[in-house]
């Protein structure tokens, strides 16, 4: 497949780097100032370096690569709030063009689902988004493979960041403003930390798979979701936990029509306590008991392996 990827980061990079390790070629790649474009295949390894060395990928517009010659836009622009743009934007001019898009921005199926799911119908293209929730986890492809409407609750931690601050708090007795400090040195943190801290990031992701299981035409956005943060946690709390076996997690569920993120008692050592940056999903299934999916719920070269794990089911 010949890949267009709008979007220089961790993702997008990724995604370009590894492509032909898939069997796809890149003939365009974007970031914010800049293209590059060549019907052929570009020179990844040639774009990549120029990224890292003049900041740019390319000479051309960043909107040229749009009207390139491809089989598939991959958006990896940041994710947006309100009207989800430019990402969004991106995905109905490729649509329109009667091209597939994968999503690796959550901002388009979070925000404006039904928007998405409209202009697709109109299109001879179609729109996969396997990694906006879970990074390398298969979570919507397993909701797929057993039917939403066979799903009935879905829970998890969906965010590493999170997950990394409270599993250092409980497991060094330290303060909330400390480990933040330290995740920001390690990366693993942003310098802005405040769509992971807030649930906003784990939110998006519960509305997305309240979208995927809807059955009655019902579109969720942030708005929806009843979110709390993680940044009132005092390290005591966490002590009071561990004393009773328990420790604290930011958990999303959907259930019964309703989003909610927040944090949550839970079992010491129960799957839904994994450690560190780690990600968990717990699917209830009606048929099937419980399933959970585990792994490495961001990074560039993870998500872009559930990129191009869409981009294979288009190629089939």
């Amino acid at each position: 497949m010949r890949l267009a990827v709008m979007g220089a980061g961790a993702v997008g990079g990724s995604v370009v780097e590894l492509a032909a390790d898939y069997g796809h070629t890149v003939t365009a790649f974007s970031d914010s100032r800049s293209a590059a474009i060549d019907p052929d295949g570009l020179d990844t390894a040639a774009v990549l370096d120029r990224k890292a060395t003049d900041g740019i990928v390319g000479d051309e517009a960043p909107e040229d690569a749009l009207q390139a010659p491809y089989d598939v836009l991959v958006e990896a622009t940041p994710t947006t709030l309100g009207d989800a743009e430019p990402g969004f934007g991106h995905l109905k001019t490729a649509l329109q063009r009667d091209r597939h898009v994968v999503l690796a921005n959550k901002g388009p199926v979070a925000e404006r689902y039904a928007d998405v799911r409209e202009l697709e119908a109109e299109s001879e293209g179609t729109v996969l988004f396997e990694a906006t929730v879970g990074g390398a986890m298969p979570v919507l492809s397993t909701i797929d493979d057993f039917d939403p409407e066979h799903i009935t609750a879905v829970r998890g931690v969906l965010n590493g960041t999170a997950n990394f601050i409270l599993s250092r708090m409980a497991a060094e007795g330290l303060g909330y403003e400390h480990v933040l400090a330290e995740a920001q040195d390690l990366g693993v943190a942003e310098a802005d930390p405040t769509f992971d801290v807030d649930g906003t990031d784990a939110a998006l992701k519960g509305v997305i798979v309240a979208n995927v299981l809807a059955d009655d035409g019902r579109e969720y956005t942030l708005e929806d979701a009843e979110v709390e943060g993680i940044q009132d946690i005092a390290g005591s709390a966490l002590e009071l936990a561990q004393e009773e076996g328990r420790t604290i997690r930011l958990i999303a569920e959907v259930a019964e029509g309703e989003v909610r993120v927040g944090p949550r008692l839970v079992p010491e050592n129960a799957p839904l306590a994994p450690s560190g940056t780690r990600n968990i999903v717990q699917l209830e299934t009606e048929h099937a008991g419980r399933l959970n999916i585990s792994g490495r719920g961001a990074g560039g070269p993870e998500t872009a392996s559930a990129v191009l794990a869409d981009v294979g089911r288009l190629g089939q």
